[in-house]
């Protein structure tokens, strides 16, 4: 009886920590941060616990005749927990993330589950049957929330997927990569300087932490100005699935719930992996054909050679040094570049209260070069 107190007691305080529960049914529930067992009800469908059920959200945003019903997998379980979100393919040819979204849901046994998982694998739907990271109007989704419903097609998606989705979370996960042909090593970016999303943090088992406060009109910085703890899960590049980011990517996810209660399986980590409170994108002076000297996640020093340009016609050579000691934790794959191309992203070991001086607005999210023109509501990229 002893031993189930103490677990009683550790289950609410994690919860309470986490912060409040939107779906919650009961005022108690609400008061308190917990969302008490009870039915579910999202995009004017009930779901009992204990149950799984997939639903649809339409923004909208589309000719009526073709709207193309985002499907949204919700699965309540039988005990009180946070509702936890996970969302992929925000940009429509991130892949990796739309992976783990199903194994980590494919892995939950509804009657074993505290609290609850909202899922939506494929927010873009539009995009990720055109194979682009963009909406059909060209701009980029993730730079629109949490919307408008009187503004562009853009906003007025990321208004309606806020208010009918995002809402009921008690926090989100959102699962992105690299931008196109760029990698990234498997990321936590979060703004560190919210504690209960710097708590959220310490849950990822080995994964690699990066103080990033968010892109203006980010899913993840809506929802935490929301009130809601988010946090951007990057891994990999876009247009394909790899099976070995996907695997630490839905490991991490499954951490982070047993540390939340919400399961009983655990997952073994081996050393775990520093917090970057700074970093900055390395950019080529010339023009050519880029050939990387470093891997994803190796560790430079200031001065290390990290690649060089080739000028494919006249055969001159341009090197790209580390400005500083670091971990390259995203970069370009070998490619044509232009001056001012973005290569490589080095995290550099700041201490936080350097961190707190700064909020590492200089580095974007991802460095995409193609933003459309129209993008006027965007920031400037590149």
């Amino acid at each position: 009886m002893k031993r189930v107190r103490v677990a009683a007691g550790w289950l609410v305080c994690g919860l309470l920590a986490f912060g409040q529960v939107f779906a919650a049914q009961d005022p108690p529930a609400e008061a308190t941060g917990l969302r008490l067992k009870g039915k579910i009800h999202l995009l004017g469908s009930e779901v009992a616990p204990g149950t799984r059920k997939r639903l649809t959200w339409t923004s909208g945003a589309a000719i009526e005749g073709f709207a193309s019903p985002t499907p949204v997998i919700v699965v309540n379980g039988k005990g009180a927990g946070p509702v936890l979100c996970l969302t992929g393919a925000v940009h429509g040819d991130e892949l990796n993330g739309i992976e783990v979204a199903r194994r980590v849901l494919d892995d939950i046994e509804a009657e074993e589950l505290n609290g609850a998982v909202i899922s939506v694998p494929i927010v873009n739907i539009q995009g990720f049957y055109r194979g682009t990271r963009y909406l059909p109007d060209r701009r980029d989704l993730n730079r629109h929330f949490p919307g408008n419903p009187h503004g562009s097609a853009a906003t007025r998606m990321a208004h309606s997927f806020f208010t009918e989705v995002v809402r009921h979370c008690s926090a989100l996960i959102d699962l992105h990569t690299g931008s196109l042909n760029r990698t990234n090593l498997p990321q936590v970016r979060a703004d560190l300087r919210m504690p209960q999303i710097a708590r959220m943090t310490q849950a990822f088992g080995a994964t690699v932490v990066l103080q990033s406060a968010g892109d203006f009109g980010s899913l993840r910085r809506a929802a935490g100005e929301a009130g809601i703890p988010a946090v951007t899960f990057e891994m990999g590049e876009p247009m394909r699935v790899q099976p070995e980011q996907v695997e630490h990517g839905a490991k991490a996810i499954e951490t982070l719930m047993y540390s939340l209660g919400m399961t009983h399986q655990r997952r073994y980590w081996g050393d775990p992996e520093p917090v970057y409170y700074a970093s900055q994108w390395v950019r080529v002076d010339h023009g050519g054909i880029l050939f990387s000297d470093v891997a994803l996640g190796e560790r430079v020093s200031e001065g290390e050679l990290l690649g060089v340009v080739t000028d494919p016609i006249s055969n001159r050579q341009y090197r790209v040094y580390a400005p500083a000691s670091g971990r390259v934790l995203g970069m370009a794959l070998n490619q044509v570049v232009l001056p001012g191309f973005a290569a490589y992203r080095i995290g550099t070991a700041t201490s936080k209260a350097e961190a707190a001086q700064r909020t590492i607005q200089g580095a974007p999210e991802d460095p995409a070069e193609d933003v459309s023109p129209e993008d006027e509501e965007g920031s400037p990229r590149g």
